[in-house]
Formats: structure tokens, C-alpha cells, sequence
């Protein structure tokens, strides 16, 4: 197993492992001990940085999927459920919200297809990213209405996704930082 250990990536075997209790329980999650167990270093201690992107970025693109799905969902369900005599999705405000949520998708699409290629790029992925598919999941609860956050609608699981997504590898405001950290060390 791989692990990040003092600045180093590591391969070693858990002495302990413990499971979490995640709101989101399609994805589950463990605590790993490594007491006292043999540790073997992995590369020059550069590794890390470049695993931690590249997972980034693979998550990256995951939100993004998340997020169109959840457009999907909401714009379908905007063109069938009707009040007033029509569809919602005929509404203005609707209109004006699966517009903004569409905006959103495809800049998120746009930064998880650069994300591998650097810290930089993985940085703006993680921050961006993470806020849109949280965004779009709560904002399709909210078309959907009451039945949105019912156990009979998916639309709820979205949501706990991508809000367990949020601490996978840092909130958006640890990659934002590491931007800053990058910006004002090569200013």
C-alpha cells in the first residue's frame, strides 16, 4: 500500500485498519494505522506531489461527470413537471438557473481536461471543481423540489457525493492556498 509519510511517499502494510462512517456510503472509507510496521521510501520524495495531482485530477473528472448528471436530471425533470399549465423549465427563473448550472459544468469540464498536466492546473481542477459538483448537486435537489431530498430520488446521493468529494484531497480552499503558494513564490 501506498502512503504519504513526512514529507516522502511510501509503500508499507497497515498494522490497523478501522472504517469510517461517511455520509456517503457508495464510497467507503478507512482509517490506517502503521504502527511499528517495515517502511520502504518510494523515489527522491517528489513522488508525492505528483500522486496527489494526478488523483486530483482523476476526481476532478468524476465531479465533473456527477455535475452533468445532475444538470441531466434537473433539466429533464424541469421539461416534465408542470404547474401552472406548463412545464417549470418554462419559467424564467428556472431557465436562468440550468443556464448558470450548464456554465458551470462545462468551465468545470474545462479544468478537470487540464488538470493532469501540472500542480498549477490540478490546484484550479481541485478548487473548481469540487465547487461546481456541489453546487449542481444542491441546486438539482432544489429543482426537483421536495421529492429531491426523498430516499425515493437519487438526487440526494449526488449530493452526499460530492460532499464527501469536498475532503477527498483537501477543500477548495487548501487548493486554492496552494495557488496563492505558487503564485507569490514565483512573483
Amino acid at each position: 500500500m501506498l502512503a504519504y509519510a513526512g514529507g516522502a511517499l511510501v509503500e508499507a502494510v497497515p498494522s490497523r485498519r478501522a472504517a469510517y462512517v461517511t455520509m456517503d456510503e457508495s464510497r467507503p472509507l478507512q482509517r490506517l494505522d502503521f504502527d511499528g510496521v517495515p517502511v520502504r521510501r518510494l523515489g527522491d520524495g517528489a513522488g508525492w506531489a505528483r500522486v496527489r495531482d494526478l488523483g486530483i485530477a482523476a476526481l476532478a473528472a468524476e465531479q465533473v461527470g456527477g455535475a452533468q448528471r445532475c444538470l441531466d436530471m434537473a433539466v429533464e425533470h424541469a421539461k416534465r413537471r408542470h404547474q401552472f399549465g406548463r412545464p417549470i423549465g418554462a419559467f424564467q427563473a428556472i431557465k436562468h438557473k440550468l443556464a448558470d448550472l450548464l456554465l458551470l459544468v462545462e468551465s468545470a469540464r474545462s479544468a478537470a481536461s487540464a488538470a493532469a498536466e501540472d500542480e498549477v492546473a490540478a490546484a484550479v481542477a481541485g478548487a473548481y471543481c469540487t465547487e461546481a459538483y456541489l453546487v449542481v448537486a444542491g441546486e438539482n435537489i432544489q429543482v426537483h423540489g421536495g421529492i429531491g431530498i426523498t430516499w425515493e430520488h437519487p438526487a440526494h446521493r449526488y449530493f452526499k457525493r460530492a460532499t464527501s468529494d469536498a475532503q477527498l484531497f483537501g477543500p477548495p480552499q487548501a487548493h486554492r492556498a496552494r495557488l496563492a503558494t505558487h503564485i507569490l513564490g514565483t512573483a
